[in-house]
């Protein structure tokens, strides 16, 4: 079922979802499984699974470092195949332009399709580490409305070099993302909120938006996209703080504020446990805002954990 059919049947209750990340090559899928469990009872409609773009290692060899490009957390098609039949929930793949050529988001496309995955995440993707900024492989797709269009030609039976009539098309519900402090590279959230806007009159179904922790930015965001002419659902992405180094990390990394109470808060901890309890405090109460608020979904970036979702999703739903 597509992520906003969940929406629609669920009539204004609010819906619990997550979102994963692939084990390291030669990890078991176990791992995953381990920290799925224990989520399942929240009956989440969909979970999201990331996808990680290339990156460069070096390898030695007689003395000298060899370069060498590698995907260090393969596997996503898989893994969301393999949790679509172990838990009889629907999944959510990411499709990135960086490091992706077209045929290749093609391909990967009609196995989502064989294996009756409905939704997608389109997302342009992070720089490579030696990048200042983002650039798109040779063949690939340098922005996500490009991204978005190529899906909605698939589900339209045009394929890049074919317009296939056939009785099986692909009807992909498609996701991408928000930013409700503005992307890391736009120069306003004005001028944000216009590339946004492109990216769902080129098919967006639906907006997850980036992790925040003061939930008046997101309402802001909502209504001023509204004001923009964008009318499908933002789902708003909560992360709850897990360590110390979050304070200087994710504001560093994401761009985002803190609000100073969380900030006071951290800073009163003496251990990571106590910091982790204070975050799993906090995204208590920001979900019950938007909660209460009406949001469709919240989303959880999990990142492989499940203990802290958990108790969130305890206090919640």
């Amino acid at each position: 079922m597509k992520v906003t059919e969940h929406i629609k049947n669920a009539n204004g209750k609010t819906l619990f979802s997550f979102e994963i990340i692939p084990p390291k090559k030669g990890n078991s899928i176990q791992q995953l499984y381990n920290n799925i469990d224990p989520l399942m009872e929240f009956k989440p409609p969909f979970i999201d699974v990331t996808t990680s773009r290339e990156e460069y290692v070096y390898i030695e060899k007689e003395g000298l470092l060899d370069r060498k490009i590698t995907r260090m957390r393969p596997g996503t098609v898989g893994i969301c195949a393999a949790i679509k039949h172990k838990y009889d929930v629907d999944t959510v793949p990411h499709v990135l332009c960086g490091g992706f050529t077209k045929e290749e988001t093609e391909y990967l496309l009609v196995d989502c399709h064989y294996l009756g995955i409905e939704n997608v995440m389109a997302l342009r993707g992070d720089a490579m580490k030696h990048q200042q900024y983002f650039e798109a492989c040779k063949g690939g797709h340098q922005f996500a409305k490009d991204l978005v269009g190529q899906i909605q030609n698939l589900n339209k039976g045009k394929y890049l070099h074919d317009v296939i009539e056939v009785d099986d098309k692909a009807d992909f519900c498609i996701g991408v993302a928000g930013y409700p402090e503005k992307h890391i590279e736009a120069p306003s959230l004005k001028t944000d909120l216009k590339r946004l806007k492109e990216k769902v009159d080129a098919g967006a179904d639906y907006v997850v938006t980036q992790m925040f922790f003061d939930n008046k930015k997101y309402f802001e965001f909502v209504e001023a996209a509204k004001q923009e002419g964008i009318n499908v659902p933002i789902i708003p992405g909560i992360k709850p703080i897990a360590v110390k180094r979050h304070l200087q990390l994710l504001p560093q990394v994401f761009k985002i504020d803190l609000p100073e109470d969380l900030i006071d808060a951290i800073d009163n901890c003496s251990t990571n446990e106590q910091v982790r309890q204070v975050g799993v405090e906090w995204a208590i109460n920001q979900s019950k805002e938007l909660q209460n608020a009406g949001v469709p979904v919240l989303h959880y970036y999990s990142m492989g954990k499940s203990d802290n979702i958990k108790a969130i999703a305890k206090a919640v739903f």
